[in-house]
């Protein structure tokens, strides 16, 4: 489907928006700022006065964080964020592309730079002079939670590392967060896969493309996640394999994004690619309802809060991880019901959007606090990074407490 064949398709949902205002209350961004004047004003009543090749009618669409709530709650399935995405294409493709946006949506290209001279990079992310500049410069905020490069690749790690095989192959889609800044999450993915009886395999892989998408850069998005679903495609030949990531909005982006809001609904690759990805939480319940995950879980007597990422809900899955990690004896699980933490991917880092960003995750932070949790889970890596930026609480992916629940921090 080309692109002006899936706007056409996200412009049928138009009629069917009845101005309840579902979208207009529930939104995060709306909510803390005038800058954006909600998605049903941005999305339905703005796309009917957009003409292809005029002028942007609205330049607050920019403000959308495309954390897709809208979408979720809307009771009569207009496709409100896929709209506003559109919307921000169209306008940054008659305005221009900040260069900084150019730059902070590649975290693949950051990686692959910073990686080797982890120690120095750091040293510049924790030097307040630096990071003014920076923000002077690019306008990438001075306080936003810029993460640590890791010093090591875990693509490293996964070449060493011999899987034995198992009653079930899956494909480790890693994503750029686990493959320069926490190796050791996909480290702890491949030992739970392991534990439960997988063979676990490692393609050569890139970047899903979703932060070029969200902000706008929608050619540069394509070629990313056509690369990357071409890369993991040859693996699916068995028709019992899956693909499976610990990205909740990376692995959305295979599932669904790329193909509703970049026109790629028609690619066979990409189509074969997204009917078979599976957030890692998803698959180990799938694995518990069968019958067929491991329950020789020890008791961990601690309490944690868990976030529940609005891409995350996206999937429609439910909440996997609070059902897994109901099943960890002695943990106490506090579930936090705040909407949104703010970051929505590269958002929070711009300098005219971060106050925005932390308003929008004020009452997440609070939450988290009150809940006298030790740790926050949650399925994001972007939202754990603003997490602990928000709260000074270490913040961690459901995938450990299994981890260490089986005992294979011991190993």
């Amino acid at each position: 489907m080309s692109e002006l064949a899936e706007l056409a398709a996200l412009r049928g949902t138009l009629d069917h928006c009845v101005k309840c205002t579902i979208c207009e209350s529930t939104c995060p961004v709306a909510a803390v700022t005038p800058l954006f004047p909600g998605p049903k004003y941005a999305g339905p009543q703005a796309e009917r006065y957009r003409v292809a090749g005029q002028p942007s009618v609205d330049l607050s669409v920019d403000y959308c964080s495309g954390c897709g709530i809208c979408s979720q709650v809307c009771p009569q399935g207009v496709k409100i964020a896929e709209l506003n995405a559109q919307a921000r294409h169209a306008m940054k493709a008659q305005r221009g592309v900040p260069v900084r946006d150019r730059i902070i949506t590649r975290p693949e290209l950051l990686g692959r730079l910073g990686t080797p001279v982890a120690e120095i990079a750091n040293r510049a992310l924790g030097s307040r002079a630096l990071r003014t500049a920076g923000e002077r410069l690019l306008g990438v905020h001075r306080d936003a939670p810029a993460p640590r490069f890791a010093g090591r690749r875990f693509s490293a790690w996964a070449r060493a590392h011999q899987s034995q095989a198992g009653r079930r192959r899956v494909v480790y889609f890693h994503g750029c967060g686990t493959e320069y800044y926490e190796p050791w999450e996909g480290e702890r993915v491949v030992a739970v896969l392991e534990h439960n009886g997988l063979e676990v395999v490692v393609p050569k892989q890139g970047c899903c493309g979703l932060p070029q998408q969200s902000s706008g850069l929608f050619d540069d998005a394509r070629h990313s996640v056509l690369a990357l679903a071409r890369a993991l495609e040859p693996y699916l030949a068995d028709p019992a394999t899956v693909i499976v990531g610990n990205a909740t909005s990376c692995t959305l982006m295979l599932k669904r994004e790329a193909r509703e809001i970049l026109g790629l609904e028609q690619d066979p690759v990409l189509a074969r690619v997204a009917e078979r990805t599976y957030d890692i939480c998803e698959l180990l319940l799938e694995l518990h309802q069968a019958g067929e995950l491991e329950t020789d879980l020890q008791p961990l007597r601690e309490t944690v809060a868990y976030h529940a990422p609005c891409q995350q809900q996206g999937h429609g899955i439910g909440k996997p991880a609070l059902d897994l990690l109901a099943l960890i004896p002695g943990l106490k699980v506090r579930e936090l019901d705040a909407r949104c933490c703010g970051i929505a991917g590269t958002y929070g880092l711009k300098a005219e959007k971060y106050e925005i960003a932390m308003a929008v995750g004020a009452d997440l932070f609070a939450q988290a606090r009150e809940s006298r949790a030790a740790t926050v889970a949650c399925d994001s890596e972007t939202c754990r990074w603003q997490i602990t930026h928000g709260t000074g609480l270490p913040s961690s992916h459901p995938i450990d407490y299994l981890y260490r629940s089986y005992g294979l921090d011991e190993v």
